[in-house]
C-alpha cells in the first residue's frame, strides 16, 4: 500500500545527503556522498563546485534505491545547504572559480578594515556581522586583489544556487541564503546597494530573491531520469540549513533556542522582524517574510576535539575519547581551554583569534585536556547565548542537533552549563526534516509552518544538575576574563 513520503536534500560542508520522511518526522532513508575541501593555500578552503552537482544528484539516486521506497511515494523535494559560499561563473554558468565556503578565510584583511569604516552601516542593513566567512568580504578581496575570475565572471552565486541553474535552469536565492551573503538589505528585501558599489557587483549578477516556499519547476530531463525521479516532482527551495534546522527541531516560539553542534556550531532563535546588535556580536537573517533567525555561529565544535585526538595521536574511537572525560570533575581540576583554535566567528569575529589551554600542571593528563576541550566548546556557545539573549530575551527551552548530540556527557554539560532542560530529537536531521516541512507547507500538504512542533520525535529530555550549574557559572566567569585579556594578542 502506498504511502505518502517527503524527501530533503541537505547540501552541507562536508557532505551532500539525501533523507526520506514519513510525514510524522520519523526517519525512513538516509544517503550520504562526501564532498573534499581544498586548502591551497593557508587560510583557503575551496570545493568543486562540479563534485558538489554530482554529490546532490546521487545521493538522490543512492536514498531512492534504498529499502521499499516508491518514488510515486514522494510527495516533493525540499532543499537546504550551508551558508556562505561564492562562486564566480561565466555567461553560460560554468565555474570560473572554485567554491569558496564558509571557512575561507582569505579575506580576513577586508572584514578588518570594513569593522574600522563602513561596516557598522553594512552590518545596520544586511544583519551579517564583518567576518571573512561573509561572501560579501570575499568579494571585496576579490575585487582589490584584481582575481581574474572575479574579472571574468557574469553572475556570482552560492553552490546552492549552482545546483538549482543547472537541474532547473534559473537563477533564484532564497531569503536567508541571501541574507547569509551579508548583501541583502533586510529592511528593503533587497540586495543593499550600498554592498554592491563596495563590492564592484551588480544586482543583475546576483540572483531573483525569492521566498523559502518557491516551488522549483522544468527539472532536467536527463537529470531527473539518473536520480529516478519525475521531472514534474515539486521540489521547493527553502533556506540555509540554520534557519531550517530551528524549524526541523521546533524552535520557532519566543524563548526557544537551537543548537548545532557539529564539525563547527551555531545557537539561534527565531524572531519576528529584524535586530542587530550594537556589538555586532550576532547576526541576523530572513527566513520567511515575518520571520527571522538571530544568533551566532562558531568555527570550532567538533573541530576541536578532532584537533585534539590528532594532537595526543589517540588510537580510540571519538566515543572513547569523551568517555575519558567522565574520569574528571567538572572544571578538569584546573585545566580551561579557549576553543578559538579554527579562528572564530560569533562572538569575537576574528580570524585570527587562537586557541589556548590555560591552567595546566604537572599531574594533568589526557583525561583533564578531554574535559577541558568539550567544556570550552559549551562555554563558547554560552557565551553566544548571552549575547543572544540580549536582543531575543531569556533562553527558555533548548534543542540540540549534530554530531556532538550524539554524546550523553556533552549533553548533560550543555544542560548543566546553560541550566536549562535539553531536548534532543530522535533524529540528528533536523535541518533536512525542516527542508522536507517547508516543501509540505509549500505544496498544500500542511497548514503552517508551526505545525511542525506536533510532528517532531523527541528521544529524550536531559534535565540539568544545578549544582554543577552553579560551579559552571563561576568557572565561566573565570573563562570569560582569561578571553578578554587575550583578545589584544590575537
Amino acid at each position: 500500500m502506498s504511502k505518502e513520503l517527503v524527501l530533503a536534500l541537505d547540501i552541507g560542508t562536508t557532505s551532500a545527503k539525501a533523507v526520506v520522511f514519513e510525514m510524522n518526522g520519523k526517519l525512513v532513508a538516509e544517503a550520504e556522498r562526501m564532498i573534499t575541501s581544498h586548502y591551497p593555500q593557508p587560510d583557503w578552503v575551496e570545493q568543486d563546485p562540479v563534485e558538489i552537482e554530482a554529490a546532490s544528484r546521487g545521493a538522490i539516486k543512492d536514498v531512492l534505491g534504498k529499502g521499499d521506497i516508491s518514488t510515486d511515494d514522494i510527495t516533493s523535494v525540499g532543499l537546504c545547504a550551508a551558508m556562505h559560499s561564492l562562486i564566480c561563473v561565466n555567461e553560460q554558468f560554468e565555474p570560473l572559480s572554485p567554491v569558496m565556503i564558509w571557512a575561507d578565510g582569505r579575506s580576513s584583511e577586508q572584514a578588518r578594515a570594513l569593522r574600522e569604516t563602513v561596516g557598522d552601516e553594512v552590518y545596520a542593513n544586511t544583519g551579517l556581522p564583518n567576518h571573512p566567512m561573509s561572501p560579501f568580504s570575499k568579494l571585496l578581496w576579490m575585487k582589490e586583489t584584481k582575481f581574474e575570475p572575479y574579472q571574468q565572471a557574469t553572475y556570482f552565486m552560492s553552490a546552492k544556487e549552482y545546483v538549482i541553474q543547472k537541474w532547473f535552469g534559473v537563477r533564484v536565492i532564497d531569503y536567508s541564503m541571501a541574507s547569509a551573503t551579508g548583501m541583502f538589505n533586510v529592511k528593503e528585501f533587497d540586495w543593499d546597494k550600498q554592498a554592491l558599489a563596495l563590492s564592484g557587483v551588480n544586482s543583475e549578477q546576483l540572483s531573483k530573491i525569492v521566498a523559502p516556499t518557491e516551488i522549483l519547476t522544468g527539472l532536467d530531463e536527463a537529470i531527473a531520469k539518473e536520480m529516478g525521479i519525475s521531472a514534474d516532482l515539486p521540489f521547493v527551495i527553502g533556506a540555509a540549513d540554520g534557519q531550517l534546522a530551528n524549524l526541523g527541531s521546533g524552535a520557532i516560539s519566543p524563548g526557544e533556542v537551537a543548537i548545532s553542534a557539529g564539525t563547527s556550531g551555531a545557537i539561534r532563535q527565531m524572531m519576528k522582524g529584524f535586530k542587530v546588535s550594537e556589538e555586532q556580536e550576532v547576526f541576523c537573517y530572513a527566513f520567511t517574510d515575518e520571520l527571522s533567525i538571530i544568533g551566532g555561529p562558531t568555527n570550532n565544535g567538533g573541530i576541536a576535539l578532532q584537533w585534539l585526538k590528532e594532537l595526543i595521536e589517540y588510537e580510540g574511537s571519538f566515543e572513547q575519547l569523551t568517555a575519558e572525560a567522565e574520569k574528571v570533575a567538572p572544571g578538569a581540576e584546573g585545566v580551561l581551554f579557549l576553543p578559538y583554535i579554527n579562528g572564530e566567528r560569533a562572538p569575537v569575529w576574528r580570524q585570527e583569534a587562537k586557541g589556548n589551554f590555560f591552567g595546566l600542571s604537572i599531574t594533568h593528563k589526557k583525561e583533564h585536556l578531554v574535559r577541558a576541550v568539550l567544556e570550552g566548546i559549551t562555554y563558547n556557545l554560552f557565551h553566544i547565548g548571552l549575547a543572544l539573549e540580549k536582543q531575543a530575551g531569556e533562553t527558555k527551552k533548548i534543542y540540540v542537533n549534530g554530531g556532538l548530540a550524539r554524546s550523553p556527557l556533552w549533553v548533560q554539560m550543555l544542560a548543566d552549563v546553560f541550566g536549562k532542560e535539553v531536548y534532543l530529537s530522535e533524529s540528528h536531521h533536523s535541518a533536512a526534516w525542516g527542508a522536507a516541512w517547508t516543501a509540505l507547507y509549500a505544496t498544500g500538504k500542511v497548514a503552517s509552518l508551526e505545525e511542525i512542533k506536533q510532528n517532531i520525535p523527541i528521544e529524550a529530555v536531559i534535565q540539568p544538575n544545578m549544582d554543577n550549574h552553579a560551579f559552571y557559572k563561576k568557572n565561566f566567569d573565570k573563562y570569560m576574563h582569561i578571553a578578554n585579556d587575550l583578545k589584544k594578542y590575537f
